[in-house]
């Protein structure tokens, strides 16, 4: 389906209508969306994939798709889901978690799933850890082996002096093409 002109067509009239509602989502999340929604159309009513498509129409979808969105935010928003606190640009731990990429795909032979596993679990211990510290309610709870956030950052920074070169894009992409591997669009 996704190789019809049909649908090619649906994927860029559903992003121009959304660019109109001044709404951005990526081409492969509306491309899912059409997708379902004619696969769905033509098993409900019974009907052929191709004969689905007289009842597309790429304003509604952009319609459904900005009004999810906007309900989404709105939901979360309040609650601050899925607003995962931001650490500054320059944190030395930040920094150690960017500058692991590179050597985690040397060391899992450009195993991208793997590379994004440790990072997640670095960022996420990383995040866990800065939580507490900043938890006033966690004071004198973790006893003896509380974390002393600054003196982390302090040692992070002494094993890698010059952190700020990891915020660098280019600096981290030539890293990571040093180890033979690129990431590229397909």
């Amino acid at each position: 389906m996704r190789n019809t002109k049909a649908f090619k067509e649906a994927v860029a009239k559903t992003l121009a209508e959304l660019a109109h509602r001044g709404v951005t989502f990526a081409p492969a999340t509306v491309a899912d969306s059409i997708e379902t929604q004619i696969n769905t159309v033509s098993e409900r009513l019974g009907i052929q994939v191709r004969s689905a498509w007289r009842y597309f129409d790429a304003a509604a979808t952009a319609d459904r798709l900005a009004e999810n969105q906007r309900s989404y935010e709105e939901s979360s928003s309040e609650k601050e889901v899925g607003q995962a606190p931001m650490p500054p640009l320059d944190n030395p731990e930040l920094a150690l978690v960017l500058a692991g990429v590179p050597d985690s795909l040397a060391q899992t032979d450009g195993d991208l799933y793997a590379v994004i596993i440790n990072v997640a679990v670095n960022a996420w211990m990383a995040g866990h850890i800065h939580g507490e510290d900043g938890c006033a309610g966690c004071e004198g709870s973790r006893g003896d082996v509380a974390h002393d956030w600054e003196a982390r950052m302090r040692t992070i920074t002494e094993m890698q002096p010059n952190i700020r070169r990891w915020f660098d894009r280019d600096v981290w992409t030539a890293a990571v093409n040093d180890t033979g591997y690129t990431v590229t669009r397909r």
